[in-house]
C-alpha cells in the first residue's frame, strides 16, 4: 500500500512550480489532492499528469483574496469529505524588489493578504477537518528571507515571518493533542518562475528542480519529525 492511501490532500497554488510537484508526488503515494488555484487551465495540467500516473485529484480553482473564497471551499470540501489529512499551504506572491520606503502599499497590501491573511483564513476553515484526521499534516512554504532579512526584500519577506510566527504559534498549540503536526518548508533556490521573476540574469538550469522539494515534503511527512520544525531543502 501507498504511504498515503485512502488519504486526503489540499494543496494551494498547484497549478504550477512547487505546489504542482508536491500535488503531483502526494498523489503518486496514494493520496487523493484536491488542487488549488486561480488558473483553471494549469490546474486542469496538472491533474491530467496525475491522472497519467494513476492518481487521482479534484480541481478547485480559486482566487484565495475573493471575499468569502476560502470559506466556501471549506464548504464545499467539509460537505464531500469528513476528514482532511494533509493541507499544503504554498500559494503566494513575490511583488516588486525595492527598497522599504518605496514600498508600495497596495502590493504590499496584497502580498500580506494572500501570503499571511489568506493562509490564517485556510487554517482557520480547515482545522475542524485536520483534526478530525487524527493525524492532520499541515505545511507551509515558506522563505529564507523570513528569517534573515535582505536588501529590497522587506515586503516578501515580511509576509514571510509573519507567516513563519503563525504557523510556528498553531503547531504550539496542537503540541499536546498530536492531532495536527506543522512542517514548516523553505525550499531554498529551487527553479520556478517566482525565482525566474527574482533573479531574471539566473540560469535556471544550476537550480534544482520542483520536484526535489516535493520529494522532501513528502519524506518529511512519513517521517517521525516533531511538530513546527523548520526544513530546509538542499541541492
Amino acid at each position: 500500500m501507498s504511504a498515503f492511501e485512502n488519504r486526503l490532500a489540499l494543496v494551494t497554488g498547484a497549478s504550477r512550480g512547487i505546489g504542482a510537484a508536491t500535488a503531483e508526488a502526494l498523489a503518486a503515494e496514494g493520496a487523493h489532492v484536491i488542487l488549488v488555484a486561480r488558473s483553471s487551465e494549469d490546474l486542469e495540467k496538472v491533474e491530467e499528469r496525475i491522472h497519467a500516473t494513476g492518481g487521482s485529484a479534484t480541481l478547485a480553482p480559486l482566487d484565495m483574496l475573493a471575499d468569502g473564497a476560502i470559506g466556501k471551499l471549506g464548504q464545499a470540501v467539509g460537505g464531500r469529505w469528513d476528514a482532511l489529512d494533509i493541507m499544503v499551504l504554498n500559494a503566494a506572491m513575490l511583488g516588486k524588489l525595492r527598497p522599504v520606503q518605496d514600498i508600495d502599499p497596495k502590493e504590499f497590501s496584497q502580498t500580506i493578504a494572500l501570503n499571511l491573511l489568506a493562509s490564517q483564513a485556510m487554517i482557520a476553515a480547515f482545522d475542524p477537518m485536520l483534526r478530525q484526521s487524527g493525524k492532520g499534516e499541515l505545511v507551509g512554504i515558506t522563505s529564507s528571507v523570513g528569517a534573515n532579512p535582505r536588501a529590497f526584500w522587506g515586503a516578501y519577506g515580511a509576509s514571510k515571518a509573519a507567516f513563519d510566527t503563525l504557523l510556528g504559534s498553531y503547531a504550539e498549540e496542537n503540541a499536546q493533542t498530536g492531532k495536527v503536526r506543522v512542517h514548516i518548508v523553505d525550499p531554498g533556490a529551487t527553479r520556478t518562475d517566482m525565482r525566474a521573476d527574482a533573479f531574471p540574469g539566473e540560469d535556471p538550469h544550476d537550480l534544482k528542480a520542483p520536484d526535489v522539494v516535493a520529494q522532501a515534503i513528502v519524506e518529511r511527512l512519513k517521517s517521525d519529525a516533531q511538530t513546527g520544525g523548520r526544513l530546509i531543502v538542499e541541492g
